[in-house]
């Protein structure tokens, strides 16, 4: 079941999931997760999904019934289907080993209620780069650029679907305009703050397929910490059943 260099890690639920230094997740893929909150019966599909950690959170709240993960890097689909094995959900997830920019003939178009994607945070020719591929493909945009992701969900939603992801700060104006150079407006949008003195560190935004122009919410600001420094009564909850594992 594992490889050199993997581990399992559990998600609570009796769920749990197969992580390497390479493939793993962090604090904004479970805001993410809960963010974008599917329906029971939605059809959802994760962009760059990794090793799986959103499709494995959602299922281990039973939310949706079916999803859809793309993930271009071959590792790391190997690793979600292995968990998928591990947890009994091979039925619950199709896995499409693809380019987020070619997925035609691979998945239906305009079908889906929700699309997540948490992207690469640096703009290409920006930071330092990474000398492993893998985390140079998951934090620089050299394989995908946030109108790829964009365009990517607007050919997947259907009529008013829902699109959401996290980004850094500094990068909100790009995404604005990303989403809404591809028919995606923007509805939500959360900051996400270390604790009261920081600066938001995070940005959560939700947009609508097709959406009528303004009418963008901006939620309360979600704080990571309290003030003695432990994670926040809200952050608790988030975490919920992981939280026992995590804390």
């Amino acid at each position: 079941m594992l490889k050199e260099n993997e581990k399992i890690e559990p998600l609570g639920g009796g769920v749990r999931i197969i992580v390497s230094e390479e493939h793993k997740f962090w604090t904004d893929t479970v805001l993410l997760a809960n963010f974008a909150a599917p329906r029971k019966n939605d059809m959802v599909c994760d962009l760059g999904s990794g090793c799986g950690p959103i499709p494995l959170m959602w299922l281990r709240e039973d939310k949706p019934s079916f999803v859809t993960a793309v993930e271009i890097q071959e590792n790391a689909c190997s690793m979600m289907q292995r968990s998928l094995e591990m947890n009994g959900l091979t039925d619950r997830v199709q896995i499409i080993h693809s380019d987020l920019r070619e997925l035609k003939g691979k998945v239906s178009l305009s079908a889906y209620d929700l699309v997540v994607c948490n992207p690469p945070y640096k703009a290409d020719g920006t930071g330092i780069r990474s000398t492993s591929t893998a985390h140079l493909i998951a934090r620089h945009e050299n394989m995908c650029t946030l109108n790829d992701i964009s365009a990517a969900a607007k050919s997947l939603l259907r009529f008013s679907g829902r699109f959401c992801m996290c980004q850094r700060p500094e990068r909100l104006c790009d995404v604005i305009e990303a989403m809404r150079n591809n028919d995606l407006e923007p509805k939500r949008l959360r900051f996400v703050q270390q604790r009261n003195a920081k600066a938001p560190k995070l940005f959560l935004i939700e947009g609508r397929r097709s959406g009528k122009h303004g009418g963008l919410i901006v939620e309360p600001v979600l704080f990571i910490e309290n003030e003695t420094g432990g994670f926040s009564e809200e952050m608790i909850g988030i975490y919920g059943q992981y939280k026992e594992e995590y804390l």
